[in-house]
Parts: structure tokens; sequence; C-alpha cells
């Protein structure tokens, strides 16, 4: 099996703390892909270039914001890529740290594991109308890098797609990440270019059990009153062969929780 994790840290360094290197031992995944570092190559050298605790050690690619202490995201991996693509060309988001893709290509197939941690809207209009901005940009690369390769995009995406898909839908209608413009931009991507929720695939009706984030407002987290907005989207080969996948809830390293996915499929 090729074990897959995503996961938004919220910060390396207080993941790390939290006992992030140890669980990974523990999980033994083959990647993990990371969003929202919050932190630059400088904190990273010579601490966090590997995930490692006795027995496992994964190395680090990574893609950094400009800006101190923001964004960034990183795929920790066991295996030697092919190719390490840092960014996806849109100087506007590659500014802000929020893709990096490793390729395991060989003669016979290509495949593209994708950590990507797209922008959220909530803190105002100005922030909103980037979002749509990196959506707009986002669709024609993935449709476009889809079309010869399989693929796995890994993220904090940042939109709960259906009602379903989080604890107080009603009440969000209006609220960044469940805005109709942006559930219909996913509904497009899993139809046009032809993508899969591979959660979704495997528990297409779980509801509170699904939720990948919850607020650190009020009693968010002990009431489960939380969002799906970690996914991991897949080309049909690859989603075919999702066996299993989890939401990790034991251990909080973040106001995430880890989404793990085990593919019948072998580097």
């Amino acid at each position: 099996m090729f074990k897959l994790i995503s996961l938004n840290l919220n910060g390396i360094r207080s993941a790390a703390s939290k006992g992030l290197a140890e669980w990974v031992a523990q999980t033994r995944p083959d990647c993990i892909c990371v969003q929202e570092l919050k932190a630059q190559g400088a904190d990273i050298a010579d601490r966090f270039e590997e995930l490692a605790a006795p027995g496992w050690a994964m190395k680090g690619h990574f893609h950094y914001a400009a800006k101190k202490g923001y964004s960034g995201v990183g795929i920790y991996t066991r295996h030697e890529p092919s190719d390490v693509i840092v960014g996806y060309g849109n100087p506007e988001f590659d500014d802000e740290g929020r893709y990096i893709e490793l390729r395991f290509d060989t003669p016979s197939r290509k495949l593209s594991i994708i950590s990507s941690y797209f922008p959220s809207g909530s803190s105002g209009d100005e922030r909103q109308t980037a979002k749509y901005r990196f959506l707009e940009s986002m669709f024609p690369h993935l449709h476009t890098l889809r079309a010869d390769r399989e693929l796995v995009l890994c993220g904090d995406i940042n939109i709960a797609h259906q009602e379903i898909d989080l604890k107080n839908w009603k009440g969000n209608l209006k609220n960044s990440g469940f805005l109709p413009e942006e559930r219909a931009w996913l509904t497009r991507l899993l139809q046009e270019a032809s993508l899969v929720d591979v959660y979704r695939s495997l528990h297409p009706e779980t509801t509170g059990e699904a939720y990948t984030w919850w607020s650190n407002r009020g009693q968010a987290w002990a009431k489960n009153v939380g969002w799906r907005i970690d996914y991991q989207l897949a080309t049909p080969g690859m989603a075919a062969l999702a066996r299993q996948t989890s939401i990790w809830k034991d251990t909080r390293f973040s106001d995430h929780a880890p989404l793990l996915v085990d593919y019948d499929y072998t580097l």
C-alpha cells in the first residue's frame, strides 16, 4: 500500500512540539503533504529538513512564502522523486508559498503528488477576491496537468463542498468557505477535470466524522462543530486504487486533523 497523508500544520514548529515526528513514525506513511508551515528556509534548516523519529525518516521538500510566518507548503517523502516543482506558475500566489509538486515518473507511468494551501477569504472582501483569482488560475493548471499523468492533490482547500461537509451549513451560506461560487468551482473541478474526492468516494454519506477543521472559538472541537475542508483529490485511476481512508482525531497537532488514505499502489 501507498499511504498518503494530508495535514495543515498551522505552524510546523508548533506541530513538531506536539509529537508530529513520533506520530508519523507510528503511522508510517510513504508521503505526508503539509500546509501552513509558517516558516522560512532558515527556520527549516537543520531542524525540519527531515521528519524523523526512531525507525522512520522522511526527506522534506518545501515552498516558502515570501512573507515571514505565513503560509508555506511541503511534502515529506520516503521515496526519491524524479522531479520537484515549486509553484504552479502564478507569480501572485507562488509568492505566497501555496504549491509544491513531487513527480514519481518511470518509463511506464507518471504520478504527481501535490501539496497545496488554498487561500481563505474569511478576513474580508480583498482576500475573498484573491481567493477567486487563485481558483480561476488553479483550475486550468490542474486540468492540463491531469491530462497526461495520474495525480493526487492533497490540501487545505478552504471549501466545504456539500451541506454534509459542515455542521452549521444554513448559518454559513454567506460565509467564505461555503459560498455558492466556491462550491460551484469545486463541483466543476470534479466534473470537468474529472478529479475524484477520494474521501467522499469511500464515505459518500458520512457527516460529523468527516470534519477536518474546527474553529478555535467557543467549544467547536468539544461540540464537533466542524468543517470538511481538507481533501485528497485524485485522477480516476488513482482514486480507484484507494482502499481505505480515515481522519485522525486521537492527537491534535493543529486546528486541522490529518487525512489518511491507503492506495493499492507501489512506487
